[in-house]
C-alpha cells in the first residue's frame, strides 16, 4: 500500500510559478514510476510529467520547457516546478505512483489556479 500527499497548490497570476510536492509513504517505492497528472473542470485527467527511480523523465508537450519534475528517492518525495504558468494550466494536480504510469496509487489532489 502506498499513500501520497500533495501540497503546494494555490492561486497565481499568469507568468508566475508554483512548486508542487508529493510525499510518499509505503513499501517498495523505488519500484514505482512517479508522476503528476491534472484534471481541469469538464476534462479528462491528463499526464503532466513522469519520472522513474533512475531519473528518466517524460513530459506532456504542453508543459515542456516550463515544468520540471524531480524526485528524491531517499526522502520519498517527488516535486513539480511549474514556471511561466498559463490560465490553461488551471486544474487539480494529482500525484501518482505506479508500475504502469497512470494506474496504481493517487493522492487527493491539489488545486492550481492561474488567474489575474
Amino acid at each position: 500500500q502506498v499513500q501520497l500527499v500533495e501540497s503546494g497548490g494555490g492561486l497565481v497570476q499568469p507568468g508566475g510559478s508554483l512548486r508542487l510536492s508529493c510525499a510518499a509513504s509505503g513499501s517498495m517505492l523505488g519500484l514505482y514510476v512517479m508522476g503528476w497528472y491534472r484534471q481541469a473542470p469538464g476534462k479528462q485527467r491528463e499526464l503532466v510529467a513522469t519520472i522513474t527511480s533512475g531519473g528518466s523523465t517524460n513530459y506532456a508537450d504542453s508543459v515542456k520547457g516550463r515544468f520540471t519534475i524531480s524526485r528524491d528517492n531517499a526522502k520519498n518525495t517527488v516535486s513539480l516546478q511549474t514556471n511561466s504558468l498559463k490560465p490553461e494550466d488551471t486544474a487539480v494536480y494529482y500525484c501518482n505512483a505506479a508500475l504502469v504510469p497512470g494506474t496504481g496509487y493517487w493522492g487527493q489532489g491539489t488545486q492550481v489556479t492561474v488567474s489575474s
